[in-house]
């Protein structure tokens, strides 16, 4: 029998992608609140007559149940929360994304409460607010942050001299901000910076400066991992 350390009742979690698992059933990795990523199969979930089938949906909150200790969990019971509109376009397409990041830089069974709280309220955001852009250097940043490579982005690298939003600097991954010397790292201005710590996106140079700097970031900690959602963003607006 399965302990009662090995179950877990009604865990707030989102489903960040799942695929066809055996005959009839679904493999799920799942965003919980307190458990940090897992691996769950959700068995039967395919049958026509299954009341899973309408229930694991991405994007949408649920109460999830589970048993079982090793790599690969069972679900038990699952339970629409409600309260998160359903995305479309191309809000649908970065949440999407943002599954992608987790399920790439989250390690399995570690919990970032903080993270997953940020996570709902951007996907909110993305249903709600029409400046996407915004709401994905928000969350990358805090995203990089979460998992101890937060961005120093007040201040130069090695020193405590505060950027000045008018001079030029070259962003390196691992150091920081350094003098523009024309060499290592992506340029990049000083406002962008100061704007990126206050979340500020309002300027058209931010806007593409910063891109251009959390991709860094990301490509870096990512090592080498392609994200195809940022391809197909990426083909989708050039249409």
């Amino acid at each position: 029998m399965t302990s009662r350390q090995n179950r877990h009742q009604d865990e707030l979690a989102f489903v960040l992608h799942s695929h066809p698992f055996r005959e009839t059933s679904l493999l799920l990795d799942v965003y919980s609140r307190h458990h940090g990523r897992l691996a769950i199969v959700a068995r039967g979930a395919r049958r026509p007559g299954s009341a899973l089938r309408g229930v694991l949906m991405n994007f949408q909150p649920l109460l999830l149940s589970w048993f079982g200790k090793g790599e690969v969990r069972t679900l038990h019971a699952a339970q629409w929360q409600g309260g998160q509109p359903y995305l479309q376009g191309t809000a649908l397409m970065c949440g999407f994304y943002l599954n992608e990041l987790l399920i790439n830089l989250l390690a399995r069974d570690d919990a970032h409460e903080q993270l997953f709280d940020y996570y709902r309220a951007t996907l909110y955001r993305l249903a709600h607010e029409s400046d996407h852009a915004a709401s994905l250097r928000c969350f990358e940043k805090h995203l990089l942050q979460e998992l101890g490579y937060a961005l120093e982005l007040k201040k130069e690298a090695g020193s405590n001299k505060p950027i000045l939003p008018e001079i030029c600097y070259r962003y390196v991954a691992e150091k920081g901000a350094l003098p523009d010397d024309g060499n290592a790292g992506l340029k990049v201005q000083g406002k962008t910076l100061l704007a990126m710590a206050d979340d500020d996106y309002a300027d058209p140079v931010v806007i593409q400066q910063s891109k251009q700097l959390m991709r860094m970031m990301l490509n870096h900690h990512l090592g080498g991992k392609v994200l195809h959602t940022r391809e197909l963003i990426k083909d989708l607006q050039k249409k």
